[in-house]
This record gives structure tokens, sequence and C-alpha cells, in this order.
């Protein structure tokens, strides 16, 4: 079975996710180091970790197999869970890969010091309509491919 791994905190897609894995039957694990309303559904499950700074991260990353995807903003969580297979999402529809993860672990480096010199005052762009849209679009298709991938 496909299952789904949220890294929770700010995540602002989690309805679309129940939307998709409801449509597939999917297993969905929603991680937070605090409680999160979820759906009523056997196959949600709401997982609440506490202690270190990372543990969401750990939790998922000790979970998540190569027929899973897992949605987080959090790029060094991305990168974790590609070493192990896993396809991985940003709530803004961002699929990003062995290919992709490089870039975009270099780019945050690069605009964390920007922000620490002040040359960087702002943040990421907000998020709008259309994200979610392309998220839905995305995670639409990775299930596809995993369903695929598994025939």
């Amino acid at each position: 079975m496909i299952q789904v791994y949220v890294d929770a905190d700010a995540c602002p897609v989690k309805e679309e996710v129940f939307r998709v894995a409801a449509r597939y039957g999917l297993r969905v694990f929603v991680v937070s180091n605090g409680r999160i309303r979820v759906p009523a559904d056997p196959l949600v499950e709401m997982v609440v970790v506490t202690g270190r700074f990372d543990a969401a991260d750990d939790w998922i990353v000790e979970r998540v197999t190569q027929t899973d995807v897992a949605v987080t903003s959090d790029i060094p969580l991305a990168a974790r869970c590609l070493e192990r297979g896993a396809r991985v999402l940003d709530p803004k529809g961002r699929v990003y890969s062995a290919e992709s993860i490089g870039d975009a672990l270099a780019n945050r480096e690069l605009m964390a010091f920007l922000r620490d010199s002040g040359a960087v005052t702002g943040g990421p762009a907000p998020f709008e309509p259309r994200d979610r849209s392309r998220f839905l679009q995305k995670l639409d298709d990775l299930v596809q491919a995993i369903l695929r991938a598994k025939r």
C-alpha cells in the first residue's frame, strides 16, 4: 500500500492530501510536534512526536520507503527521503528528485547566508491558489507513477 507522510507543521495542503488519499485508498501519516485535527478515517493517523528538534523528520525517514510519498517544505528532510527512494513533493507542487535536490540544498544555504548577512530580508513567496492546484496535480501524478511501477 502506498503511504503518504506529511511533515505537518505549517503544511498548507493537508486537506488536499486527505482528498487524494481518500480517492486512492492511501494510508496517511500526519507527523507533527503538536496535535493537528485530522479526518476520522482509519487510513489517516496523527503522529505526535516529542523531544529533539528534528524528531518529526527522523520519524518520517525511519519509515518512508520507495513506494511512498513524503510531503514537506523542509529541503534537508526531502533529501533524506529521496535517499530512501521515496517520492518527495513540496506544498507548492515542486517534485524533488535526485537530480534537483542538490541545487535545492545549495540554494537553501545561499539564501540562509544572504538573510544572515542582511542582503535579503524577505521570505518565500506567499502560498497562492495556483500552488494548491499544482500540488494536487503533482500528488496525483506521483501516485499514478507509483501504481504503474507496481504493476
